[in-house]
Parts: structure tokens; C-alpha cells; sequence
């Protein structure tokens, strides 16, 4: 695939995940994909999700409400695509806000993504899900 065509995927995931249309994201992922998200086991939706990034999803939908991801850059170099943005959601175990820049990284493989890696403001994250204050 073009790189342009790797972004405009990218773009249509993104917007799936926005409109919390779970199915046209999970199709995009291959059934094995790595699926990392870097972070402290203190929140849910961090750790390694290898081959079940239906879970990664799960736990996040479970753990935050009024989730947005807001993407403002997408840069590609062949099959691979990096975005920065930032991710809003509140926590639901706590009611804390978060609102934490974030980076991914995808690769790509006939089609779908296969490699996918997570980093955001940990410190925040965890602060939230913990019940404090804190942003980026």
C-alpha cells in the first residue's frame, strides 16, 4: 500500500475509534498483531496485548468515559505510519479528567495493521486512575 493510502486508513480508524465503531476498527487489525500500549499496570489498558488487541479496547472502554483521540500529525515511510495527537477521557473509577499527548506506531502488512505501539503521559494516566489531578 502507498503511504497516502496507510495514512487514509489511518485517518478512517481514527475516526471509527471516535464514533466508537469498535468493529471497523478491530477489522483493520490482524488477528495477530503486536499490540503494545507503554505504561504502569495500574491502568487498565497498559501492558501487552499481543494477538488480543480486542482487549486493549476492552479495558480502555471500561475504564474511561467521553474517550477521544485527537490526532494532529500522521508521518509515513512505507508500510509504517506514526501519529501525535492527544487522548481525552475521564476516568470512570475516579472522575478524573485526563488529557495526555500521545504517540503510535503502526506497521503495516497486506492491508491491516500488524504492529501497533502506545506511549502517552504514564505519569498522567496513572495519577488519574488513581484519583489525582495531573496533564500534560
Amino acid at each position: 500500500m502507498s503511504e497516502q493510502t496507510n495514512i487514509d486508513l489511518m485517518k478512517a480508524i481514527y475516526g471509527a475509534f471516535n464514533r466508537g465503531d469498535l468493529q471497523s476498527v478491530l477489522a483493520n487489525i490482524a488477528p495477530d498483531a503486536e499490540w503494545v500500549n507503554y505504561g504502569p499496570d495500574s491502568v487498565p489498558y497498559c501492558g501487552n496485548f499481543n494477538g488480543r488487541s480486542s482487549d486493549f479496547f476492552k479495558a480502555m472502554g471500561e475504564s474511561m468515559t467521553g474517550l477521544s483521540v485527537a490526532i494532529e500529525r500522521y508521518i509515513a515511510s512505507g508500510d509504517f505510519v506514526a501519529t501525535e495527537g492527544r487522548l481525552r477521557a475521564t476516568a470512570r473509577g475516579t472522575g478524573v479528567a485526563i488529557d495526555s499527548p500521545i504517540s503510535h506506531f503502526f506497521t503495516f502488512r497486506g492491508g491491516k495493521i500488524a504492529s501497533w505501539r502506545g506511549y502517552s503521559d504514564t505519569a498522567a494516566l496513572a495519577a488519574a486512575h488513581g484519583g489525582q489531578a495531573a496533564s500534560a
